[in-house]
Protein backbone atom coordinates (compact mmCIF):
# COMPACT_ATOMS: atom_id res chain seq x y z
CA UNK A 1 0.00 0.00 0.00
CA UNK A 2 1.34 3.65 -0.63
CA UNK A 3 2.45 5.74 1.95
CA UNK A 4 1.39 9.08 0.58
CA UNK A 5 -1.87 10.52 0.04
CA UNK A 6 -3.25 12.32 -2.73
CA UNK A 7 -0.67 15.42 -1.72
CA UNK A 8 2.40 13.51 -1.54
CA UNK A 9 2.99 13.57 1.81
CA UNK A 10 4.10 11.06 4.15
CA UNK A 11 1.28 10.17 6.65
CA UNK A 12 1.73 6.70 7.39
CA UNK A 13 4.51 5.22 8.88
CA UNK A 14 5.03 1.94 7.50
CA UNK A 15 6.34 -0.31 9.74
CA UNK A 16 6.19 -3.66 7.32
CA UNK A 17 8.86 -1.85 5.51
CA UNK A 18 10.78 0.02 8.41
CA UNK A 19 13.24 -2.03 9.98
CA UNK A 20 15.56 -5.39 9.70
CA UNK A 21 12.43 -7.42 9.23
CA UNK A 22 10.89 -6.37 5.84
CA UNK A 23 7.92 -7.69 4.60
CA UNK A 24 8.61 -8.70 1.30
CA UNK A 25 6.92 -10.67 -1.74
CA UNK A 26 7.04 -11.37 -5.46
CA UNK A 27 4.55 -11.75 -7.97
CA UNK A 28 3.32 -15.32 -8.52
CA UNK A 29 0.14 -17.01 -10.34
CA UNK A 30 -2.87 -17.92 -8.19
CA UNK A 31 -4.62 -21.29 -8.53
CA UNK A 32 -8.10 -21.63 -7.51
CA UNK A 33 -9.39 -24.95 -5.89
CA UNK A 34 -13.38 -23.62 -5.03
CA UNK A 35 -14.90 -25.69 -7.60
CA UNK A 36 -12.51 -29.13 -6.15
CA UNK A 37 -11.36 -28.73 -3.11
CA UNK A 38 -13.73 -26.41 -1.61
CA UNK A 39 -16.81 -28.33 -2.15
CA UNK A 40 -15.11 -31.11 -0.63
CA UNK A 41 -15.98 -29.37 2.47
CA UNK A 42 -18.69 -31.60 4.41
CA UNK A 43 -21.05 -28.72 5.32
CA UNK A 44 -20.62 -27.10 1.73
CA UNK A 45 -23.81 -27.49 -0.73
CA UNK A 46 -22.31 -28.15 -4.90
CA UNK A 47 -23.24 -25.14 -6.73
CA UNK A 48 -25.39 -25.68 -10.13
CA UNK A 49 -23.45 -25.78 -13.20
CA UNK A 50 -24.50 -22.01 -14.51
CA UNK A 51 -23.22 -20.39 -10.72
CA UNK A 52 -19.90 -22.68 -11.25
CA UNK A 53 -19.55 -20.89 -14.71
CA UNK A 54 -19.67 -17.74 -13.03
CA UNK A 55 -17.58 -18.68 -10.63
CA UNK A 56 -14.68 -18.86 -13.52
CA UNK A 57 -15.35 -16.34 -15.65
CA UNK A 58 -15.36 -14.04 -12.27
CA UNK A 59 -11.86 -15.87 -11.29
CA UNK A 60 -10.88 -14.74 -14.78
CA UNK A 61 -11.65 -11.30 -14.85
CA UNK A 62 -9.99 -11.24 -10.93
CA UNK A 63 -6.38 -12.28 -13.04
CA UNK A 64 -6.14 -15.57 -11.34
CA UNK A 65 -4.23 -17.87 -13.50
CA UNK A 66 -5.96 -21.21 -13.41
CA UNK A 67 -8.96 -23.05 -12.16
CA UNK A 68 -9.49 -26.91 -10.69
CA UNK A 69 -12.74 -27.48 -12.71
CA UNK A 70 -13.36 -30.82 -10.62
CA UNK A 71 -12.40 -34.71 -10.67
CA UNK A 72 -13.86 -36.59 -13.54
CA UNK A 73 -12.86 -39.64 -11.71
CA UNK A 74 -15.86 -39.17 -9.10
CA UNK A 75 -18.13 -40.19 -11.84
CA UNK A 76 -20.39 -39.29 -14.68
CA UNK A 77 -21.85 -35.76 -13.52
CA UNK A 78 -18.13 -34.56 -12.65
CA UNK A 79 -17.06 -35.48 -16.09
CA UNK A 80 -20.02 -33.30 -17.71
CA UNK A 81 -19.17 -30.36 -15.48
CA UNK A 82 -15.68 -30.51 -16.35
CA UNK A 83 -16.49 -30.37 -19.67
CA UNK A 84 -18.69 -27.89 -19.41
CA UNK A 85 -16.32 -25.39 -17.52
CA UNK A 86 -13.70 -26.30 -20.26
CA UNK A 87 -15.83 -25.40 -23.02
CA UNK A 88 -16.70 -22.34 -21.45
CA UNK A 89 -13.23 -21.27 -21.13
CA UNK A 90 -12.65 -21.91 -24.83
CA UNK A 91 -15.46 -20.85 -26.22
CA UNK A 92 -15.60 -17.09 -24.21
CA UNK A 93 -11.64 -17.45 -24.72
CA UNK A 94 -11.79 -16.74 -20.83
CA UNK A 95 -7.69 -15.98 -20.09
CA UNK A 96 -7.62 -19.05 -17.53
CA UNK A 97 -6.34 -22.41 -17.47
CA UNK A 98 -8.22 -25.29 -16.70
CA UNK A 99 -6.91 -28.29 -14.94
CA UNK A 100 -8.62 -31.28 -12.99
CA UNK A 101 -7.58 -33.43 -10.04
CA UNK A 102 -6.79 -37.62 -10.42
CA UNK A 103 -5.39 -40.14 -8.35
CA UNK A 104 -2.41 -42.06 -9.63
CA UNK A 105 -4.29 -44.51 -11.52
CA UNK A 106 -5.44 -44.38 -15.03
CA UNK A 107 -9.05 -44.71 -14.33
CA UNK A 108 -8.55 -41.35 -13.05
CA UNK A 109 -6.31 -39.49 -15.33
CA UNK A 110 -7.69 -41.07 -18.87
CA UNK A 111 -10.72 -38.95 -18.33
CA UNK A 112 -9.01 -35.63 -17.91
CA UNK A 113 -7.15 -36.84 -20.81
CA UNK A 114 -10.32 -37.56 -22.70
CA UNK A 115 -11.18 -33.70 -21.90
CA UNK A 116 -8.42 -32.33 -23.43
CA UNK A 117 -8.86 -34.39 -26.67
CA UNK A 118 -13.00 -33.36 -26.61
CA UNK A 119 -12.53 -29.89 -25.70
CA UNK A 120 -9.11 -29.48 -27.75
CA UNK A 121 -7.76 -27.67 -24.73
CA UNK A 122 -4.97 -28.77 -22.85
CA UNK A 123 -6.51 -29.45 -19.46
CA UNK A 124 -3.47 -29.60 -16.62
CA UNK A 125 -3.68 -33.06 -14.94
CA UNK A 126 -3.39 -32.78 -11.02
CA UNK A 127 -2.04 -36.18 -9.69
CA UNK A 128 -1.92 -36.54 -6.04
CA UNK A 129 -0.37 -39.34 -3.98
CA UNK A 130 0.04 -39.47 -0.14
CA UNK A 131 3.58 -39.34 0.41
CA UNK A 132 3.90 -38.93 4.43
CA UNK A 133 5.27 -41.97 6.89
CA UNK A 134 2.27 -41.46 8.69
CA UNK A 135 -0.29 -42.42 5.43
CA UNK A 136 2.69 -44.99 4.44
CA UNK A 137 1.32 -46.56 7.35
CA UNK A 138 -1.91 -47.05 7.68
CA UNK A 139 -1.99 -47.67 3.39
CA UNK A 140 0.87 -50.51 4.17
CA UNK A 141 2.41 -48.61 1.23
CA UNK A 142 6.48 -49.05 0.70
CA UNK A 143 8.14 -46.47 -1.25
CA UNK A 144 8.87 -48.77 -4.26
CA UNK A 145 5.41 -48.34 -4.75
CA UNK A 146 5.05 -44.57 -4.40
CA UNK A 147 7.56 -44.51 -7.10
CA UNK A 148 5.76 -46.98 -9.59
CA UNK A 149 2.23 -44.87 -8.78
CA UNK A 150 4.23 -41.44 -9.68
CA UNK A 151 5.78 -42.93 -12.77
CA UNK A 152 3.04 -44.29 -14.60
CA UNK A 153 0.88 -41.52 -13.54
CA UNK A 154 2.60 -39.12 -15.16
CA UNK A 155 3.43 -40.47 -17.68
CA UNK A 156 0.08 -41.06 -19.13
CA UNK A 157 -0.77 -37.54 -18.91
CA UNK A 158 2.66 -36.83 -20.96
CA UNK A 159 2.18 -38.98 -23.27
CA UNK A 160 -0.96 -37.49 -24.22
CA UNK A 161 0.81 -33.94 -24.88
CA UNK A 162 -1.25 -32.16 -21.86
CA UNK A 163 0.34 -30.49 -18.85
CA UNK A 164 0.95 -32.41 -15.63
CA UNK A 165 1.49 -31.99 -12.06
CA UNK A 166 2.54 -34.57 -9.37
CA UNK A 167 0.95 -33.77 -5.99
CA UNK A 168 2.36 -34.98 -3.27
CA UNK A 169 -0.37 -35.10 -0.18
CA UNK A 170 0.85 -34.43 3.31
CA UNK A 171 4.12 -33.31 1.46
CA UNK A 172 5.43 -31.26 5.25
CA UNK A 173 5.34 -34.16 6.82
CA UNK A 174 6.79 -36.23 4.33
CA UNK A 175 10.97 -37.62 4.74
CA UNK A 176 12.85 -35.52 2.51
CA UNK A 177 14.19 -39.20 1.16
CA UNK A 178 10.70 -40.43 0.22
CA UNK A 179 10.01 -36.73 -1.50
CA UNK A 180 13.49 -37.12 -3.41
CA UNK A 181 12.72 -40.37 -4.96
CA UNK A 182 9.19 -39.31 -5.94
CA UNK A 183 9.81 -35.81 -7.38
CA UNK A 184 13.05 -37.16 -9.48
CA UNK A 185 10.64 -40.14 -10.76
CA UNK A 186 7.72 -37.29 -11.58
CA UNK A 187 10.57 -34.92 -13.05
CA UNK A 188 12.29 -37.74 -15.09
CA UNK A 189 8.97 -38.99 -16.61
CA UNK A 190 8.06 -34.64 -17.57
CA UNK A 191 6.16 -33.72 -15.19
CA UNK A 192 5.59 -29.87 -15.04
CA UNK A 193 4.77 -29.05 -11.93
CA UNK A 194 5.67 -30.26 -8.21
CA UNK A 195 2.82 -29.32 -5.67
CA UNK A 196 3.73 -29.37 -2.18
CA UNK A 197 0.46 -29.56 0.00
CA UNK A 198 0.09 -28.60 3.92
CA UNK A 199 -3.05 -31.33 3.32
CA UNK A 200 -3.84 -31.66 7.12
CA UNK A 201 -2.61 -27.71 8.19
CA UNK A 202 0.12 -28.91 10.42
CA UNK A 203 2.91 -26.53 8.84
CA UNK A 204 3.95 -23.23 10.69
CA UNK A 205 5.61 -20.38 8.23
CA UNK A 206 8.93 -21.26 9.41
CA UNK A 207 8.54 -24.76 8.01
CA UNK A 208 6.80 -23.68 5.11
CA UNK A 209 9.92 -22.14 4.33
CA UNK A 210 12.06 -24.74 4.78
CA UNK A 211 9.99 -27.19 2.54
CA UNK A 212 10.07 -24.73 -0.10
CA UNK A 213 13.49 -23.89 -0.22
CA UNK A 214 14.62 -27.47 0.12
CA UNK A 215 12.48 -28.76 -2.89
CA UNK A 216 13.99 -25.58 -4.65
CA UNK A 217 17.44 -26.20 -4.12
CA UNK A 218 16.82 -29.88 -5.39
CA UNK A 219 15.37 -29.16 -8.66
CA UNK A 220 18.71 -26.76 -8.95
CA UNK A 221 20.60 -29.60 -8.31
CA UNK A 222 19.00 -31.40 -10.94
CA UNK A 223 19.29 -28.80 -13.49
CA UNK A 224 15.20 -29.06 -14.24
CA UNK A 225 14.41 -25.47 -11.94
CA UNK A 226 14.14 -23.62 -15.45
CA UNK A 227 11.39 -25.87 -16.57
CA UNK A 228 10.02 -27.90 -13.36
CA UNK A 229 7.37 -24.95 -11.58
CA UNK A 230 6.88 -25.51 -7.70
CA UNK A 231 3.19 -25.10 -6.59
CA UNK A 232 2.10 -24.65 -2.70
CA UNK A 233 -1.33 -25.98 -1.20
CA UNK A 234 -2.15 -25.24 2.13
CA UNK A 235 -4.94 -25.72 4.72
CA UNK A 236 -6.22 -23.75 7.96
CA UNK A 237 -6.38 -26.30 10.56
CA UNK A 238 -3.94 -24.00 12.74
CA UNK A 239 -5.00 -21.25 11.94
CA UNK A 240 -1.89 -20.44 8.98
CA UNK A 241 -2.65 -21.03 6.11
CA UNK A 242 -2.83 -17.38 4.69
CA UNK A 243 0.75 -16.75 6.21
CA UNK A 244 1.82 -20.17 4.98
CA UNK A 245 0.94 -18.83 1.99
CA UNK A 246 2.70 -15.11 1.82
CA UNK A 247 5.82 -17.90 3.62
CA UNK A 248 5.30 -19.73 0.26
CA UNK A 249 5.90 -16.88 -1.61
CA UNK A 250 8.94 -15.57 -0.12
CA UNK A 251 10.76 -18.38 -0.34
CA UNK A 252 10.43 -19.35 -3.71
CA UNK A 253 7.14 -20.71 -5.09
CA UNK A 254 5.57 -20.18 -8.43
CA UNK A 255 1.94 -20.92 -8.05
CA UNK A 256 -0.55 -20.83 -4.32
CA UNK A 257 -3.85 -22.30 -3.87
CA UNK A 258 -6.56 -21.44 -2.70
CA UNK A 259 -10.60 -21.43 -2.05
CA UNK A 260 -12.76 -18.47 -1.94
CA UNK A 261 -13.52 -18.04 2.02
CA UNK A 262 -11.18 -20.65 2.54
CA UNK A 263 -13.90 -23.62 1.93
CA UNK A 264 -12.79 -26.80 1.85
CA UNK A 265 -12.49 -29.69 3.96
CA UNK A 266 -11.93 -29.59 7.93
CA UNK A 267 -11.78 -26.06 8.54
CA UNK A 268 -10.95 -25.31 5.02
CA UNK A 269 -8.28 -24.37 2.44
CA UNK A 270 -6.39 -21.17 1.71
CA UNK A 271 -8.92 -18.30 1.37
CA UNK A 272 -7.79 -17.02 -2.25
CA UNK A 273 -9.84 -13.60 -1.48
CA UNK A 274 -7.79 -13.07 1.36
CA UNK A 275 -4.43 -14.16 -0.48
CA UNK A 276 -5.49 -11.59 -3.08
CA UNK A 277 -6.33 -8.53 -1.00
CA UNK A 278 -2.89 -9.23 0.67
CA UNK A 279 -1.26 -9.05 -2.60
CA UNK A 280 -2.83 -6.27 -3.55
CA UNK A 281 -1.51 -4.34 -0.42
CA UNK A 282 2.10 -5.51 -0.94
CA UNK A 283 2.22 -4.29 -4.18
CA UNK A 284 2.41 -7.76 -5.91
CA UNK A 285 -0.77 -7.28 -7.49
CA UNK A 286 -1.95 -4.29 -9.85
CA UNK A 287 -5.36 -5.58 -11.02
CA UNK A 288 -8.68 -4.00 -10.31
CA UNK A 289 -9.97 -6.09 -7.58
CA UNK A 290 -13.38 -4.57 -7.08
CA UNK A 291 -15.14 -7.29 -8.89
CA UNK A 292 -13.64 -9.58 -5.52
CA UNK A 293 -16.74 -8.58 -3.52
CA UNK A 294 -19.17 -9.86 -5.83
CA UNK A 295 -17.78 -13.81 -6.44
CA UNK A 296 -17.26 -13.88 -2.37
CA UNK A 297 -20.70 -13.52 -2.05
CA UNK A 298 -21.60 -15.60 -5.04
CA UNK A 299 -19.78 -18.69 -3.52
CA UNK A 300 -20.85 -17.70 0.41
CA UNK A 301 -25.16 -18.02 -1.50
CA UNK A 302 -24.82 -20.40 -3.61
CA UNK A 303 -22.22 -23.02 -1.77
CA UNK A 304 -24.36 -22.08 1.04
CA UNK A 305 -21.90 -20.74 3.75
CA UNK A 306 -22.58 -17.88 5.78
CA UNK A 307 -19.88 -15.41 5.55
CA UNK A 308 -18.41 -14.07 9.33
CA UNK A 309 -19.62 -10.57 9.89
CA UNK A 310 -16.19 -10.13 11.35
CA UNK A 311 -14.78 -11.71 8.04
CA UNK A 312 -11.53 -9.32 7.01
CA UNK A 313 -12.54 -7.09 4.13
CA UNK A 314 -15.60 -8.99 2.68
CA UNK A 315 -18.15 -9.34 5.97
CA UNK A 316 -20.57 -7.45 6.51
CA UNK A 317 -18.53 -5.30 9.81
CA UNK A 318 -15.45 -4.81 7.55
CA UNK A 319 -15.82 -1.22 7.27
CA UNK A 320 -19.00 -0.65 9.05
CA UNK A 321 -18.41 1.47 12.78
CA UNK A 322 -21.18 3.09 15.06
CA UNK A 323 -18.32 3.89 17.41
CA UNK A 324 -18.42 7.46 18.04
CA UNK A 325 -14.63 8.39 17.96
CA UNK A 326 -13.92 6.32 15.14
CA UNK A 327 -16.86 7.45 12.81
CA UNK A 328 -15.80 11.19 14.08
CA UNK A 329 -12.19 10.56 12.62
CA UNK A 330 -13.78 9.50 8.97
CA UNK A 331 -16.45 12.32 8.84
CA UNK A 332 -13.24 14.77 9.78
CA UNK A 333 -11.72 13.39 6.43
CA UNK A 334 -14.59 13.22 4.49
CA UNK A 335 -15.09 16.72 5.68
CA UNK A 336 -11.95 17.64 4.50
CA UNK A 337 -12.85 16.67 0.65
CA UNK A 338 -10.02 13.89 1.01
CA UNK A 339 -11.44 10.48 0.12
CA UNK A 340 -7.43 8.80 0.62
CA UNK A 341 -7.65 9.40 4.26
CA UNK A 342 -10.99 8.78 4.92
CA UNK A 343 -10.89 5.59 3.30
CA UNK A 344 -7.71 4.67 5.62
CA UNK A 345 -7.87 6.57 8.55
CA UNK A 346 -9.87 3.73 10.44
CA UNK A 347 -8.91 0.89 8.04
CA UNK A 348 -5.71 -0.99 7.44
CA UNK A 349 -7.52 -1.82 4.19
CA UNK A 350 -8.77 0.32 1.76
CA UNK A 351 -12.29 -0.13 0.98
CA UNK A 352 -12.72 1.21 -2.55
CA UNK A 353 -10.37 -1.10 -3.69
CA UNK A 354 -12.39 -4.20 -3.04
CA UNK A 355 -15.65 -3.04 -3.88
CA UNK A 356 -16.70 -1.54 -0.84
CA UNK A 357 -17.03 1.87 0.87
CA UNK A 358 -16.72 3.32 4.99
CA UNK A 359 -20.24 3.07 6.84
CA UNK A 360 -21.19 4.61 9.89
CA UNK A 361 -24.26 3.56 11.61
CA UNK A 362 -25.60 4.84 15.05
CA UNK A 363 -26.14 2.54 18.22
CA UNK A 364 -25.40 2.91 21.40
CA UNK A 365 -21.35 3.68 21.29
CA UNK A 366 -22.22 6.45 18.77
CA UNK A 367 -21.83 10.47 19.01
CA UNK A 368 -23.87 12.89 17.53
CA UNK A 369 -21.56 12.83 14.77
CA UNK A 370 -22.69 9.48 13.90
CA UNK A 371 -26.47 10.90 13.64
CA UNK A 372 -25.48 13.82 11.30
CA UNK A 373 -23.49 11.75 9.53
CA UNK A 374 -26.76 9.59 8.64
CA UNK A 375 -28.74 12.28 8.16
CA UNK A 376 -26.74 13.96 5.30
CA UNK A 377 -25.92 11.16 3.58
CA UNK A 378 -29.06 10.43 2.71
CA UNK A 379 -30.59 13.65 2.04
CA UNK A 380 -32.99 13.95 5.30
CA UNK A 381 -32.83 17.49 6.58
CA UNK A 382 -31.45 17.77 9.76
CA UNK A 383 -32.52 20.06 13.02
CA UNK A 384 -30.98 19.75 16.39
CA UNK A 385 -34.32 18.31 17.36
CA UNK A 386 -34.46 15.41 15.04
CA UNK A 387 -30.79 14.10 15.94
CA UNK A 388 -31.04 14.34 19.59
CA UNK A 389 -33.92 12.01 19.13
CA UNK A 390 -32.20 9.62 16.97
CA UNK A 391 -29.18 10.14 19.32
CA UNK A 392 -31.04 9.64 23.01
CA UNK A 393 -33.23 6.61 20.90
CA UNK A 394 -29.65 5.14 20.70
CA UNK A 395 -28.09 5.17 23.79
CA UNK A 396 -31.32 3.24 25.12
CA UNK A 397 -29.93 0.53 23.07
CA UNK A 398 -27.36 -2.34 23.30
CA UNK A 399 -26.59 -2.82 19.46
CA UNK A 400 -26.90 -0.44 16.34
CA UNK A 401 -29.83 0.70 14.96
CA UNK A 402 -31.58 -0.56 11.71
CA UNK A 403 -31.98 1.92 9.33
CA UNK A 404 -35.83 0.94 9.40
CA UNK A 405 -35.46 1.74 12.96
CA UNK A 406 -34.09 5.21 12.17
CA UNK A 407 -36.50 6.15 9.50
CA UNK A 408 -39.27 5.38 11.81
CA UNK A 409 -37.87 8.01 14.59
CA UNK A 410 -37.48 10.31 11.23
CA UNK A 411 -41.10 9.54 10.34
CA UNK A 412 -42.55 10.27 14.03
CA UNK A 413 -39.88 13.52 14.16
CA UNK A 414 -42.05 14.95 11.22
CA UNK A 415 -45.45 13.64 11.77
Amino acid sequence: MSDENTHGTEIVYDWNHHGRHRATVRKVELHDETLRDGIQCPSVTDPPLEVKKQVVRHLASLGVASVNVGLPGAGPRAVADCIELVELIRDEKLPIRAGCAARTIATDIDPIVEISQKTGMPVEVMTFLGSSPIRMLAESWEESRLEKLTRDAVRIGVKAGIPVSFVTEDTVRSHPTTLRRVFDAAVEEGADRLVLCDTVGHVTPEGTHNLVEWVDAHLRGLGVRDRVRVDWHGHQDRGLSLANAMAAIEAGCDRVHGCILGIGERVGNTPLDQLLVNLKLMGAEERDLTELAALVDLVGEHCGVPIPVSYPVFGKDAFRTGTGVHAAAVIKAQAKGDDWLADRIYSGVPASWFGRFQQIEIGHQSGLSNVRYWLKSRGIDDDDGLAQAIFEAAKKTDRLLSDGEVMCIVDQHRA
